[in-house]
Parts: structure tokens; C-alpha cells; sequence
């Protein structure tokens, strides 16, 4: 069972549905349906839009029946209409159709009798020359993309040829545009060129527009289908979609070949009326033909015999498809697609099949039909849409292909470089504008395949495409890319060796018994673990030893610290040759015996005298012992004195209370900066050191025995401000110099160097350049990729660690200078000018191309000049005003934003000079035979020539000079010009031209002939009236237009009505008969002479008029004597002297005509060329042709041509001049 939409076949809403219908203009249409039920309500639309009851539009309602009544119908209302009732929908079209005037009443005209060769049909006598197609209006410039024309659809007949043209705009073009034409999806037309196929490429620089042409030539049906022009320039890309339909040439249709043999004999074509002459042709033998001819009055055997040959079988014709479904389609992939086709019977079924499966009613795809259409809609195309499609009406098919095309994938998110660590996980992820779209991935040009699963992997997630690489070595360094068929997207990956950088060294230790000791220190790699060693021997963890490993920090803490605890500890890092040491003083504490006054004393190592600098990192903890002694215990008091303002104030963070000389410190109960005192000594704490913190402290301690004083400098160290932002220097193809300026605050260290990391402007992620600090404040980046767009921020470090990131440079782009051009040559020379040729530089470059740079300099100097105010685009241009007679050396060089290329210079230097060269005309071939124009036509003519210095040129005219107000002329270098703004009969004649240097010349000759319309044949009379039949005669015009006259136009007119009717055209004698006349009318007669510029203005008339009597006048026809038809050979049309140029086929023609039929011989100097391969002779319908393939000037001399039958003999001679090339 199958399913059909409901406007297609009979629907239960409608019993009775509108169909389709055509109006004249002005007039009126009426619409009828019916429903099941009466009541329905039912709504007309047109074009979709609901109609409004009106004047012009009548709805009427009458139970079940429904109408609608179009008035004054107009071109507009040509549209589709539908009628709606509830949930049913019926489409229907109507055709208006324009007013066609009365054609006007046949003439009537009879056969006139046969007389030799000038037997004509009368059909062919009163053809009407067509009149010529309006042009078509100009087609709109393309707003958007490269064309400026497109290709349009084209219809073409089996065997003519057809041609389509696009024009691209190369103004705005840097490089020269391409070109390429395909059929179908993927056939390139370009390996198809020959003989059926030809591709034409122009350029007009004045306008500079490029014109791509591609001409099929005498088409067959195969050739129709959809085709597709796709033009590209450097980063610029459009193209175009067009079809060509190809027709079947029109059939032959039955030809009367018995009207073709009527005789004037009334009794002797009622003979052949019965007789099937083509039947007997058919059947006899060759022999026999001319017999027949004889026979049966045939006059042009051979064209009658040629014209049935050509005929073809008339091919059947569908009954059901009036129009059916075109060879091939072509669409994009997610767009609309309709296939169209036009049926005989408006009820007929269709059914769809989609490659030999019948398509089911869905979402995508929908069934129309309106009116005699069928039409199959398919939404959102996709490749599985690319298929063979059908159409069946019962047992009728037809056939065609859908060729969906898949759009250009881009990439949405490029890739981004990667810097790593050998061994480390790269994962490279790029964006493309389709799912499941294919993509390809290169490393450095070599694409990676699938095979190498062991070493890539490659993953989909939806619009996401990614390349995988587990374990990463230096191998792996390089540039990746991915491609689609739309762009690609290039990256590069950077492997390092690993190095582990100490963030934080171990620090030696001076602990006491019992307390706890902890060396700590800091790497780069949170991966990285390691073992401790005290004297050379590992370390082991147990309740009073801890290791622990958190981040990057490495501890090893010790409790409960004894004698035995002291030595060398070193943390040594697994995999690195390296270690990081420090010392673990162990301080005794010795109880002496003290008397009870004892002054205080502190036992540090930096006296009050003798200041000593403790350095601690910003953000760790400080703790300072200080061991004191005293009896009583002495009280101890920590202050921050005047050098600290001092030193704090060099620093822009830290500023010192104002108006305090000396700061005391926060006592012992507690704070981020605070002292704990115990008997025997105190402590120093600051918790997380920050600059404010630095400077000079004085400890005092007092007991009633006395007091001491002790000077402590701190001093806080960071890592250093970040530098300034960096400055892009001497920018080149693949690398760039960067330079910056050191930061403002050092740390409190020395910066030991710098850090260099880069990214692309779209891009996230910062790739390092280089893992040695550099040293100085400049740097060079290497292995960029030319027209990408980078930024480069600067690291600052110190011993302490890393600065922030300096703010990123401008943006800039890896250019370089293209390549020198190349082929400098010189072009021409005059006495004070230059014209040098060169080509374009082999590579270009992302940077472009802006112009090109010329200098000279004199032979021996090395100063050189420029020789243009600026930079020209051309590849050729002229120097002027240079010194006559001096040697000059010249150079170009190409421009763009990188600046000049390397120089391309003249092997040889150039002397300044003209060189004489003989003045020479190249006559064009067109003009080496007489010119013909019409007037009032414009006259243009161009004549190259040579000759150095600029010759004198002379142009004559019958060997007068001309009139400048009657003919201009305008003369240069290279051509001189002839210009007739609107020709005239006076300017007919032989001109010639004369250029001379000095005392040498040369001249040509140019015959321009002007032709006008001719005048009115003379004395146009009536010599005999007989039966129903008119004998006319009349005299040549007076003025023939100086043109030959190619034929008489003779037309009757009844006096009743006085509408004229053409009997003759192209009658080339100055007599002839008017048959077929009616009886009892009275006719006029008048002639027009017709020459090349067609009919003369007026016609001769007949000053009297021909009666026709009518029936019961006696009429006894003459008597004649059987005509002879025997005849000597005889030339009518001689042979002429030629002269043609060598290397040409040149051929010499005449006519001849005799009874029965001549033979013909040809001579050269007398002797026969029978045997001669050079020559070919040929004869066709009397006209004797020779022609000598590729002459030389040995071939020239007297040829004669002998005809011979019978009843005798005719020669014709001429002479044949062959001149060199």
C-alpha cells in the first residue's frame, strides 16, 4: 500500500477539485470545486495570501458548490492559487496569455513553371525573413565575491555550440585569479580540451578584467548536466553553479515531394499525384537516377537526395510527461532541492524511487502537485541524498541524478602551541565547523597515518578533532598541522630535556640539646622525590626523624636533638646529578659558676661595634636566639633605631612611622613580630617576613650590675618586580629580536637573568622559549610561522625566584622581504629614456607584495639613484630624461611590509642611446583585400609598423592628400590610425600609406569601398497576360550603391484591397513570371533592388495593371517544339588571377554548365596536376574548385581548367602569385 499527499490524488474533502487554466488579457476565469458535505468552509488563497472578496476577485458559496471568478485578468495574476478546506489544500496555476495580433492572410501564389535550373518551390519564395530578438537586458554586477558576471543556464540543440562567460574584477587583486570549470562533482574540464571543447582565458588592462570563456562545440546530449566555475586568488575564493540543457535537433517532418515535381502541365501532375517518386528512388539502382530525375521533372536531384539522406526517424514522444526531469541536479549539502516535472494528465499518479525504492511521505521529503507539476521537494540535503532518482507514471520513466555537494569544513578553533618536558602528555585539539567531518594531521609536511597507533592517537568528540601523544621525546619537537578541505591550522610542539630548578636552597642549622632542627628546601617539579644523606649515608626515617614530601617542598625534621645529630645533611633529587648541602651546628650548654652581681652580657657574634646582616626571604619565618647572661636576670628590650627609616626608605612599600626616632617593638604577649625571654636568652621572631621589616635593631639588657647593647641588621630579599613591557625589534620571516628594559626593583638581589615566553594572539596557552636565563635585556625568538600573529611577555629572576609576568608586547607578525625579482631586461632604448621588463620574485611571502623600487647609477660610481618618485605595481615600466650617451647600471627590487628585497640587477650596464631600425608596415591580412563598409558605419583602422627614431608618416588618397575634416589620423610610436567617424560614398577608394626615416620607406595600399542601399529597378512593365498568369520585365537601377546586386524582391497587390504580397526574393533576373492569380482580379505589381545593405528605399512600380478575365474566354494554348537540351560545355563564371601569401591553402574556383554533364581537367604551365598530392580538385552543383595546400612561391604561375563533353569543349586561365611570408 502507498502513501500520497493529499493535493495529489483524489482528496475525500474535494469531490470535485479547480484545475488549471489559461486567460487572455483583459478577460475573465472562473475556479469551480465541490465538497463532500455542504456547509464546508472554504478559503481561496493566492500565492499563500488569503483573497479578499472584491470586484476583481468573486467568491461565491452555493451549498456544496464553491467558485472563484477572476475579472480583468492581468499579468500579475499570473501566480499559483490553492483552495483550502479544513485540513485539505488543492494548488492550481493560471497562464495569462498577451493579445496576439491577426496574422495577415497567406499569400497566394503558384509554382512558376520549371525552367532549368531556376525552378524554385513556392514555399521557399514566400519565406519572410524573422525579425531579430530583442537584446537581452545587461546582466547586474555581482555585489559580492570575485565575479563580477556570472555563468548563466544555457539551452542548446544537438550539434550547435554554446558558450559561458565570467568576468572577475582584478583591481583589488594581488595575484593573478584561477580559473577552473567541472562537471558534475569532481570532473575537471580542463583535461577535456579538443576538438568539442575549447577554454578561453583574457585580460583587458584598461578595465583589468579578467574574461574566462568556455565554449562547447557542437554539443551532444551527454553534455547536459550541472557544471560549476570556481575562481581563486591567493586567500580569495569564489564560485559558481550553472546547467546546460541539450535538446534534440527538431525532426524532419514528411516532405511533399510530390509538390516538389509539379509540372505547369495540369494534366501531367494529376500523373503523379498516385506516384510515390522517393519509393522508386529508394528502390532503383544509382545508374537510374538521373533517368528518374528526367522523368519526373525533378530539377535538384543531388539536393533532394542530400536533404533525405539528413532526414532522421521521428522519435516517439512520451504520452505521459510533457516535460520530464533534467539529466543531473546539483545542490549543497543541508540546502533545499526540488525536481520538477509536467504531466499530460492533471489526475495522473506519480510515483518518486530513490535508486529503485519508492520514497515514503516524510519530514524531508515532500510531494506537490499544482496544476499539470508533480514536484518532489527533499529538505536539508545530505550525502545520503546523493542518488538516482525516478518518476513513473505506469509503465513511463524518467530518469535523473542528484549530486549533493559537501561545503568546505573551517576551522573554528585553531591548534596552539605546546612546550613540554620529554616525557611528558601532549594533547593537541582543534574545532572544525561540521560533526563528524574528516581531518588530517601532519608533522613537518608528512601526514601521520592510523598505523602509527603505537605512537598517536587520534580522538572525535563532535565538532572536536584531537592528536594525542602519551610520551613525548626530543624526536617530537616540529610543527603540526591539521587540515580539512576548507583550511588548516598549524602549531608547534617544543620537547625539552627535563631540568629541576631550586626554588628554595637548605640552610644551615646551629640548634640546642633537646630542641628540633628542620632542613627544608624547594624544587621546580612537584614530581620529583629524592633521598636525604647525613656524612654521605642515606638517611632513615624513624620516631625522631621524619621525612615528608609535600608540592614541591622536601623536609627533613629532627626531634629531640643530641651530639650525635651533627654533621653535613645533603638532599639529593632522583634523577638529577646534583644536591643541595647544609651543616647542623650543635650547641653545648655549659653551667658555670657565676657570682650573684654579675653585669648582663649577650653572647652573639656581631658586637654593638662590629654590625653584622642577617638576610631572610619575604613570607618565611625569622627566629634569632640571643643567649644572654646576668645576675640578677636581666631585662631585655628590642628597639628599631634611625638607620632603619633610613633603609626602609629606599624602597617605595616600606615607609617608616612618621616622627619617630626610635620604634619599640610589640612586647612579649604576642604578634606577628614579637620577643620570648627565658633565663638564659631570648628570641627573635617575625612571622612572615615582609620590607617592612628591614633595617638596624638594638637589643639592651639591664640588671641593677649593669647593662650591654647590641646592634642586629635585617635585611628582607624577594623575587623582583616584573620588567618592563618588551619591545619588538628587526621582525623576519620565522623570528623577531626582543628587547626590554630591567625591572624597577631588584628583590633585594641581583637578577640573574631573564625568561621569554610567547603565545598566539587567538591563542590561551604560553609556550617558554628558553630554559637558560638570558643574561642581557635582549633576546632573538626563532622557529615562528611566517603570518602569525604573536605576543611575548618577559620573566625577571633572581636568587630568590621568579617575578611576575611583564605586561605582553604589541602584536606583531613573523614577515620576511620577498625574493629578488627576477628576468631584468631591457625593452627598449631612446635617447633619453629606458624601458626595462621583469618578472614577479619567486616567493612572496604572508608579508605580500606592494610594489617594486628602481635605481640607477652611472658605469664605475656606486652612488645610486632612484630612478620613481615612489613604488609602481607593473612589471615593466620606462625611464625618461636620463643623460644621452652615458652607460648606466640599473637594479629592482620588490617592496612589501618587511621591506626591500635583495637587488636584481643588469648583467650589463646600458648605453642611452637609440638605435636606428628600418621602418617596416605590417600590413593586417583583413586589410590586404578591399574593405567594405557600409554608410554611415564607423571606419576604424589600425596599422602597425616599426622603425627608430619614430618615423614620419603620410597617408594619401588616390594619390591626393587627405582632408583632416573628412578623415582623422592619429599617429604613434608603434601604429598609425585612420578613423571615419560616419562613412560616405566619397570616401571610397585606394589609400595609401608612407612612413619613412630619413631616407629609407616603406608604403601600403588599402582599398576601403563604401556601399550604400541601391535605387528602384526602371521601368517595371506588364509584357503578356495569359490564363492566370503575368509576365513582368524591368531594367537594372540606375545607382546599384556601389555594390553588386544581389537580387530582385517582386510583390503583387490586389486593387480591391491593396495589401501587398511577396512573389519572388533574391531574383537575380530582370524577368519573370506571376502564376497562380485569381480570376476576375485586377493586380499591381513592384519590384525592390537588394544589395548587401539589403532592399532598396523605394520600389519600381508598374504604371498599369493586370487584368485576370474570367471563365468562358476561349484560351488556345501555343505550341512548342521539344526543347534541346544538349549543350557544349561553357564557363559562366571565369577564373580570376589571385595572389596569396605562402604557408596559406589558396584555391581557384569557376563555374561551368553543359549537357550532359563536362569532364574537367587541370593545368599548371600546361601540364595536367592529375597526379599531383599538393593539389585538390572538387566539383559541386558546376562549381569547379582547385586548391593548393600550403603554396610557396614555386607554386606560382598560369593554371587553366578544360571542361570537355560530347558536344565540345570550354578553357578558362588565370595566374596565381604566391609572395613570401
Amino acid at each position: 500500500m502507498y502513501l500520497y499527499p493529499k493535493t495529489e490524488f483524489p482528496n475525500p474533502a474535494f469531490t470535485k477539485k479547480p484545475k488549471s487554466s489559461e486567460v487572455q488579457a483583459g478577460g475573465s476565469v472562473t475556479f469551480d470545486a465541490e465538497t463532500e458535505k455542504p456547509g464546508v468552509k472554504v478559503k481561496w488563497q493566492k500565492n499563500n495570501v488569503d483573497i479578499a472578496a472584491s470586484d476583481k476577485f468573486v467568491i461565491k458559496a452555493d451549498g456544496k458548490n464553491h467558485s472563484l471568478t477572476i475579472n480583468a485578468a492581468a499579468a500579475e495574476d499570473e501566480v499559483v492559487y490553492s483552495v483550502i478546506a479544513g485540513t485539505s489544500k488543492v494548488k492550481f496555476e493560471l497562464k495569462v496569455k498577451e493579445p496576439a495580433a491577426a496574422p495577415p492572410p497567406p499569400a497566394e501564389t503558384s509554382e512558376p513553371p520549371a525552367t532549368g535550373d531556376n525552378a524554385q518551390p513556392a514555399d521557399a519564395e514566400q519565406k519572410a525573413s524573422p525579425e531579430a530578438p530583442p537584446p537581452e537586458p545587461e546582466a547586474p554586477v555581482d555585489p559580492i565575491g570575485l565575479f563580477i558576471e556570472r555563468p548563466k543556464d544555457g539551452e542548446v540543440t544537438v550539434g550547435e555550440n554554446i558558450k559561458f562567460t565570467a568576468r572577475v574584477a582584478g583591481a583589488n587583486l594581488m595575484k593573478k585569479p584561477v580559473a577552473k570549470w567541472f562537471k558534475g562533482k569532481w570532473m575537471d574540464l580542463s583535461s577535456k580540451v579538443g576538438k568539442h571543447l575549447q577554454i578561453v582565458e583574457t585580460y583587458d588592462r584598461n578595465t583589468k578584467i579578467y574574461t574566462f570563456e568556455i565554449q562547447i562545440i557542437k554539443a551532444k546530449t551527454t553534455y547536459a548536466g550541472g557544471y560549476r566555475c570556481e575562481v581563486s586568488s591567493k586567500d580569495k575564493f569564489d564560485s559558481v553553479n550553472f546547467n546546460l540543457n541539450v535538446n534534440e535537433a527538431a525532426n524532419a517532418g514528411d516532405i511533399d515531394i510530390r509538390s516538389a515535381f509539379k509540372r505547369t502541365n495540369e494534366a501531367k501532375q494529376e500523373q503523379t499525384i498516385d506516384v510515390d517518386v522517393w519509393e522508386i528512388l529508394r528502390k532503383a539502382p544509382p545508374s537510374e537516377y538521373e533517368k528518374i530525375a528526367f522523368q519526373y521533372g525533378i530539377t535538384d536531384l543531388r539536393g533532394l537526395l542530400k536533404r533525405l539522406k539528413k532526414m532522421k526517424k521521428e522519435e516517439k514522444k512520451s504520452e505521459a510527461f510533457l516535460k520530464k526531469l533534467d539529466p543531473a541536479y546539483q545542490v549543497d549539502k543541508g540546502q533545499k532541492m526540488k525536481l520538477v516535472v509536467e504531466v499530460a494528465n492533471p489526475d495522473a499518479e506519480v510515483k518518486w524511487l530513490k535508486n529503485g525504492q519508492e520514497i515514503r511521505v516524510s519530514g524531508r521529503y515532500i510531494f506537490e502537485a499544482i496544476g499539470n507539476k508533480r514536484i518532489l521537494t527533499i529538505n536539508h540535503c545530505s550525502l545520503a541524498d546523493d542518488a538516482a532518482y525516478q518518476c513513473v507514471i505506469g509503465e513511463e520513466k524518467c530518469f535523473t541524478e542528484l549530486f549533493v555537494r559537501e561545503p568546505p569544513i573551517l576551522v573554528l578553533r585553531p591548534l596552539e602551541d605546546q612546550a613540554v618536558m620529554v616525557g611528558e602528555r601532549v594533547e593537541f585539539e582543534c574545532e572544525v565547523s561540521e560533526e563528524g567531518a574528516q581531518v588530517k594531521w601532519e608533522k613537518d609536511g608528512v601526514e601521520l597515518t592510523r598505523e602509527e597507533t603505537f605512537k598517536y592517537r587520534f580522538k572525535k568528540d563532535g565538532k572536536k578533532h584531537y592528536l594525542i601523544i602519551n610520551e613525548t621525546t626530543v624526536e617530537d619537537s616540529g610543527n603540526y598541522t591539521v587540515k580539512t578541505n576548507g583550511g588548516e591550522s598549524v602549531a608547534e610542539l617544543m620537547v625539552q630535556e627535563k631540568q629541576l630548578e631550586i626554588l628554595q636552597d637548605v640552610a644551615d642549622l646551629t640548634v640546642k640539646a633537646k630542641e628540633q632542627a628542620v632542613f627544608r628546601c624547594e624544587v621546580s617539579d612537584e614530581t620529583v622525590t629524592g633521598i636525604w644523606v647525613k656524612n654521605g649515608k642515606e638517611v632513615v626515617p624513624n620516631d625522631r626523624i621524619k621525612i615528608t614530601h609535600i608540592g614541591r617542598v622536601h623536609k627533613l625534621t629532627i626531634d629531640n636533638v643530641v651530639a650525635q645529630d651533627e654533621g653535613d645533611y645533603s638532599f639529593i633529587p632522583n634523577g638529577f646529578a646534583f644536591n643541595l648541602s647544609a651543616k647542623l651546628h650543635f650547641m653545648e650548654v655549659k653551667i658555670d659558676f657565676v657570682p650573684r652581681q654579675e653585669p648582663p652580657k649577650i653572647k652573639l657574634d656581631c658586637s654593638s661595634q662590629n654590625s653584622d646582616t642577617i638576610v631572610v626571604v619575604a613570607g618565611n619565618k625569622l627566629r634569632l636566639d640571643v643567649p644572654i647572661s646576668g645576675d640578677p636576670a636581666p631585662t631585655v628590650v628590642w628597639t628599631k633605631g634611625e638607620k632603619v627609616k633610613k633603609t626602609l626608605g629606599r624602597h617605595p612599600r616600606c615607609r617608616p612611622a612618621p616622627g619617630k626616632d626610635r620604634e619599640p617593638l610589640i612586647a612579649q604577649d604576642g604578634g606577628r613580630v614579637r620577643v620570648e625571654t627565658f633565663a638564659d636568652h631570648c628570641v627573635f621572631i617575625i612571622e612572615g617576613a615582609e620590607k617592612s621589616d628591614e633595617g638596624t635593631y638594638n637589643v639592651l639588657v639591664k640588671n641593677p650590675a649593669g647593662e650591654d647593647k647590641a646592634n642586629v641588621t635585617i635585611k628582607v630579599i624577594e623575587a623582583p618586580d616584573p620588567p618592563e613591557s618588551p619591545r619588538i625589534l628587526n621582525i623576519g620571516e620565522d623570528y623577531c629580536t626582543v628587547q626590554w628594559d630591567p625591572p624597577k626593583y631588584d628583590g633585594g638581589q641581583g637578577i640573574l637573568g631573564y625568561i621569554l615566553e610567547r603565545k598566539k594572539k587567538k591563542g590561551y596557552r604560553w609556550m617558554r622559549l628558553n630554559y637558560d636565563l638570558v643574561k642581557e635585556t635582549t633576546c632573538e625568538s626563532k622557529k615562528m610561522i611566517e603570518g602569525v600573529i604573536y605576543e611575548i611577555r618577559v620573566f625577571a629572576v633572581n636568587s630568590i625566584g621568579m617575578s611576575l609576568p611583564s605586561h605582553s608586547s604589541q602584536p606583531f607578525m613573523p614577515i620576511a622581504p620577498t625574493s629578488e625579482p627576477t628576468n631584468l631586461i631591457v625593452d627598449d632604448v631612446s635617447d633619453t629614456s629606458v624601458t626595462l621588463k621583469w618578472r614577479p620574485p619567486e616567493r612572496i611571502g604572508a608579508g605580500g607584495l606592494d610594489g617594486y623600487s628602481l635605481e640607477y647609477c652611472k658605469e664605475g660610481s656606486t652612488e645610486w639613484v632612484p630612478a620613481l618618485a615612489g613604488l609602481t605595481e607593473r612589471t615593466s615600466i620606462m625611464i625618461r630624461d636620463l643623460p644621452t650617451g652615458e652607460r648606466l647600471n640599473f637594479r629592482v627590487r620588490a617592496i612589501n611590509l618587511a621591506g626591500p628585497s635583495e637587488p636584481c640587477t643588469l648583467k650589463e650596464p646600458v648605453l642611452v642611446r637609440e638605435v636606428m631600425q628600418r621602418p617596416k608596415i605590417w600590413l593586417p591580412r583583413y586589410l590586404r583585400q578591399k574593405l567594405l563598409k557600409k554608410v554611415g558605419e564607423t571606419v576604424n583602422i589600425v596599422v602597425p609598423f616599426q622603425g627608430k627614431p619614430r618615423p614620419i608618416v603620410t597617408w594619401l588618397k588616390d594619390g591626393q592628400p587627405i582632408d583632416p575634416k573628412k578623415v582623422g589620423i592619429r599617429n604613434s610610436d608603434a601604429d598609425t590610425i585612420l578613423f571615419i567617424r560616419s562613412a560616405e560614398r566619397a570616401h571610397s577608394g585606394q589609400y595609401q600609406l608612407k612612413i619613412q626615416i630619413e631616407s629609407y620607406e616603406d608604403t601600403g595600399n588599402i582599398d576601403i569601398q563604401i556601399v550604400d542601399k541601391p535605387t528602384a529597378p526602371q521601368n517595371l512593365k506588364i509584357v503578356e497576360i495569359w490564363g492566370f498568369n503575368v509576365a513582368l520585365e524591368w531594367s537594372p537601377p540606375q545607382d546599384d550603391g556601389n555594390a553588386e546586386i544581389a537580387g530582385y524582391t517582386i510583390q503583387k497587390a490586389d486593387k480591391k484591397t491593396m495589401e501587398w504580397f511577396t512573389v519572388y526574393e533574391h531574383y537575380r533576373r530582370l524577368h519573370c513570371v506571376v502564376s497562380d492569380l485569381v480570376m476576375g482580379n485586377e493586380y499591381y505589381f513592384r519590384a525592390f533592388t537588394e544589395n548587401m545593405c539589403g532592399l532598396s528605399e523605394k520600389p519600381g512600380n508598374s504604371k498599369t495593371s493586370a487584368y485576370i478575365q474570367k471563365t468562358g474566354s476561349s484560351y488556345k494554348p501555343p505550341s512548342y517544339k521539344e526543347h534541346e537540351f544538349a549543350e557544349a560545355p561553357k564557363f559562366t563564371h571565369p577564373l580570376v588571377n589571385r595572389s596569396v601569401v605562402a604557408g596559406y591553402n589558396a584555391t581557384l574556383s569557376c563555374s561551368v554548365r553543359g549537357t550532359p554533364k563536362p569532364k574537367f581537367f587541370w593545368y599548371k604551365n600546361k601540364m595536367e596536376l592529375s597526379g599531383e598530392a599538393r593539389y585538390r580538385a572538387f566539383s559541386k552543383q558546376g562549381v569547379l574548385t582547385l586548391e593548393v595546400r600550403k603554396p610557396s612561391p614555386f607554386d606560382g604561375g598560369a593554371y587553366m581548367c578544360k571542361a570537355v563533353n560530347e558536344h565540345g569543349e570550354a578553357v578558362t586561365e588565370c595566374r596565381l602569385e604566391v609572395r613570401r611570408k
